[in-house]
Parts: structure tokens; C-alpha cells; sequence
């Protein structure tokens, strides 16, 4: 007889005791479908739990022209219909099987959440009220979605994050949503413009900007060729990039490409007694969580990196290694 405890893993019952468990694995089941059988068409009531122990099941909707709109694709692993069990709803959409297929049903076949109610009362009304629970968080997870994707949110969350001198994101971005978007591996590339403070002072703050303009546009490039990731302004004339899947070589081949590109600016020309002001950077980056885990201090190293890199003449490429890291963690 197949087991029916991977059933018990389901965020349904995640919560459920031993001994719950052990009574809800007693009053499961195994339904076994030919490719093509139907596991429940729209309109029927759901009225159980399924767990796809092997092949597949796909679920569509006729139109009125008697085609199918594809809605999902279910493989070995996946639960089926749990949010509409939950809420004993109406299934608005059908659904069969792809191929020869096994699941884990709850309640088995021939028993309904009355009998079980009349067997165990305090299991089924846990099982009740852990269903309220997932569909409440599943309705706000919902609403969260749908409004940080309305396009007003996403116009206000640009606006708050942009960079308005270069269009660049700020740090702030970083700070704020850093838990959120790391993915291992992710590159931290930053680069600080060498004698930027001689640019300034003989060619006034335009010239500055205009820079700082000419700078950002090939971090954006640089992004929009990979296809992934951020283009940032840390602080001053200090940039970067955060590269999330990006591992060690490509992102030294990345971190060449941004020294390359920024050498091969064209210098402010001359003007008078001013020698034209060609452009070099110095470039630090490493690689979370391969050379620190811990993210703040990765961050800080680097930039700790890069500062010392510039102070001591720029033009080069320098990568924050875990020596860097506990040299960071002790002053710190």
C-alpha cells in the first residue's frame, strides 16, 4: 500500500499534532487515473485534498467554441486544490491526467468530512480552523501582490528609489530590499572615479555631473546586456553594480568590462590652461556569500576596499576576499 504521510507536509496540515497526523494518514487514500481521467470538472464541489505522488495533472477551461485555456501544469511533489478545499469551494476550472497518474487523497475515497466529523470532531474542527487560516494569508498574500504591482505603486517605488541626477538606484534601494533580492551567488561590483575631486574643482560642478551622467549610463548598459540585477549610486560619486547569480569569474570579467568602459571615456578636453582630464576608476568587488556571508559586513568590507584601492592611486581592479572579511570583523 502507498504511504500517505508526505501528505501530512502540506501547509493544510502544518500544524497538526502526532497523533492528528496519524488519524488524518488513516483517513487518507490513493486514487490511481488513467492518462485522461478526470480528477474533477468545474462545477463540482471540492470536497478533497489531492498530493500527486507520480505523473501529472493538468487543469484548463473549456470556452464556449469548445477549446481549452491551459491553466496549470501539476507534477510528482505538488498539492492540488488545497486553497479550494480549504474554503469548500466551487471549482471554476476541470482538470485530468496527463499521463498515468497516483495521488494521495483527503478524505479517501467513500469518506467525506462529515463521517469524519462524526468520528473526530476535535481533529476536523483543527483542520477547520487551520483552513481559515491559510486562506486568510493566502487573500492578503494576494492583495499584496496585486497592489505592489499596480502601476501607481510601481511609479511611486521608482520616484522613491531613482537617483535623480543620474537614474540610477539609490542606496536606500539596496538597504531596504537587500533580504529580499540576493540570490546565491550575487556579485557586488563598486567603482569610484579616480581624481574626481580635480575634476570639480577646475571644471566646476557641471562638468562633475555631466561625469557622473556618463558613468551611470554604461553601469545601465552593462545591466541591460546581462539582463538582470541593479545599477546603484552609493554615495557621492561612488557606483556599482548588484548582480544576483553571478558567479567569481564572470564577475571579474564584468568588473573588466566596467574599468575598461570607464578608461575609454573620452577625456574633458582641454580649456585654456587645463590639460584634457582623461578618466580611470578604481574597482573593487566580491562575491556574497562565498567571501563573507553576512551581508553588512561584505558590504562594508568592499567599500572599506575600494577606498583604500583609490586613496593609494585608483586604476585598478581589487576583489574583497575572506582575509578582507576577518580583517573587517575584528575592527568592526
Amino acid at each position: 500500500m502507498l504511504d500517505t504521510t508526505p501528505i501530512g507536509k502540506a501547509e493544510l496540515f502544518s500544524t497538526m499534532l502526532d497523533n492528528e497526523l496519524a488519524y488524518i494518514y488513516s483517513r487518507s487514500g490513493v486514487l490511481q487515473l488513467r492518462s485522461g481521467g478526470r480528477l474533477f470538472s468545474a462545477g463540482d464541489r471540492a470536497d478533497r485534498f489531492y498530493l500527486l505522488q507520480s505523473g501529472g495533472i493538468r487543469v484548463f477551461r473549456t470556452r464556449p467554441d469548445g477549446g481549452e485555456d491551459e491553466m496549470a501544469q501539476y507534477e510528482s511533489g505538488d498539492t492540488i486544490g488545497d486553497f479550494d478545499f480549504a474554503r469548500r469551494g466551487i471549482y471554476d476550472a476541470s482538470a485530468c491526467a496527463t499521463c498515468d497518474t497516483v495521488l494521495i487523497v483527503f478524505p479517501g475515497v467513500g469518506l467525506t468530512m462529515d463521517t469524519l466529523a462524526s468520528e473526530s470532531p476535535n481533529i476536523v474542527a483543527r483542520i477547520l480552523l487551520n483552513s481559515i487560516v491559510m486562506t486568510t494569508s493566502r487573500i492578503k498574500s494576494t492583495q499584496k501582490i496585486y497592489v505592489e504591482n499596480s502601476s501607481w505603486v510601481q511609479e511611486l517605488r521608482r520616484q522613491a528609489y531613482e537617483d535623480p541626477g543620474t537614474g540610477l538606484w539609490k542606496q536606500s534601494f539596496l538597504f531596504d530590499e537587500i533580504n529580499r533580492i540576493l540570490e546565491d551567488p550575487t556579485a557586488l561590483i563598486m567603482i569610484k572615479p579616480d581624481r574626481f575631486k580635480t575634476l570639480v574643482d577646475s571644471r566646476g560642478h557641471a562638468a562633475g555631473d555631466e561625469a557622473m551622467v556618463r558613468i551611470a549610463l554604461i553601469l545601465k548598459n552593462i545591466n541591460r546586456r546581462i539582463g538582470r540585477g541593479w545599477a546603484l549610486r552609493f554615495k557621492s560619486n561612488e557606483t556599482g553594480l548588484l548582480i544576483n547569480k553571478c558567479g567569481a569569474s564572470s564577475a571579474e570579467k564584468i568588473a573588466q568590462e566596467l574599468y575598461r568602459a570607464i578608461a575609454s571615456l573620452d577625456p574633458v578636453p582641454p580649456d585654456g590652461e587645463l590639460a584634457a582630464f582623461p578618466f580611470s576608476c578604481a574597482v573593487s568587488y566580491a562575491l556574497w556569500p562565498e567571501d563573507e556571508p553576512v551581508w553588512d559586513v561584505l558590504f562594508q568590507g568592499n567599500y572599506s576596499l575600494l577606498l583604500d584601492t583609490w586613496k593609494n592611486g585608483g586604476n585598478r581592479i581589487v576583489r574583497y576576499t575572506k582575509t578582507d572579511s576577518k580583517k573587517a570583523a575584528q575592527v568592526k
